[in-house]
């Protein structure tokens, strides 16, 4: 059992915090509308994951299954699924930045340009970096009496959640590229990033399935730590699957470029 002290508190964060939601919706839908009335192509399907990504936030952070999170692990554990994992990658694959800069003028895409190759962002867009913050953050949280103290205090709670979220998605971003980024790294050393970081999550599970979170019982500990271990395996294939399949289409062109080459070569 989880000590669930602010629990009555998070009540007065749920309206403006759904409201935002609305607006992050609203403004992908509009956006997107946009360019259509503009003949640019942008597929739905981004917008079904946009919409997803968000619905699993809303649901980490709101209603039956935030509500449980306060009494059991493991309700706590399908919330860091859903809000370091899943909604993420969902994000990612929406392309945000990449819609945004299909609607923006000119002059404010290159502003947008400057921001983005800026030495912070290439510090945190290197998926050793967002791994360590990602992977880091979840060690200090379940391996310290963090997790015990965020359900004292609202304020921690919540930094603590968008903590989880903001290094989930930097970290799925730092590995897929989905969007432009002018500090993209290798296939090779993204994929050596992520197998490590895969194994350090499923290393962690089977920490907290041996040792448990302080305040957590031992039988809760181990059904929370099953679902973190399996759970993150499927989310991680998908992400193994994205990642191989740049590689895939790379690979293609250049060999098709090869043998164009060699056939003009030849002739």
């Amino acid at each position: 059992m989880i000590n669930n002290s602010h629990h009555d508190s998070t009540f007065y964060f749920s309206p403006l915090f759904l409201l935002i939601l609305f607006i992050m919706i609203t403004a992908y839908l509009v956006v997107t509308i946009c360019l259509h009335q503009k003949e640019k192509r942008w597929p739905i399907i981004r917008f079904c994951l946009w919409l997803l990504g968000l619905a699993c936030i809303g649901l980490a952070l709101v209603g039956p299954i935030a509500d449980q999170a306060h009494h059991h692990f493991l309700f706590h554990m399908i919330g860091h699924i859903l809000l370091g994992m899943l909604a993420p990658l969902l994000l990612v694959l929406a392309r945000p930045m990449t819609l945004l800069f299909n609607i923006l003028p000119v002059k404010y895409a290159r502003r947008l340009t400057t921001v983005l190759k800026s030495w912070p962002f290439m510090v945190l867009s290197d998926p050793i970096v967002t791994a360590v913050l990602n992977i880091g953050g979840l060690v200090v949280l379940y391996m310290t009496e963090l997790f015990s103290l965020m359900h004292e205090n609202i304020i921690l709670a919540s930094l603590i959640h968008l903590h989880m979220f903001l290094a989930g998605y930097a970290f799925t971003f730092s590995i897929l590229c989905k969007d432009p980024t002018a500090h993209k790294r290798s296939f090779t050393y993204r994929a050596i990033v992520l197998i490590l970081a895969i194994a350090a999550h499923g290393v962690l599970s089977k920490y907290i399935y041996a040792h448990p979170p302080l305040g957590v019982s031992q039988k809760d500990a181990e059904l929370g730590a099953m679902l973190m271990y399996y759970g993150g395996d499927v989310i991680d294939l998908v992400l193994i699957y994205f990642l191989c399949q740049e590689w895939y289409r790379v690979r293609g062109r250049r060999q098709e470029i090869y043998k164009k080459t060699s056939y003009y070569l030849k002739g």
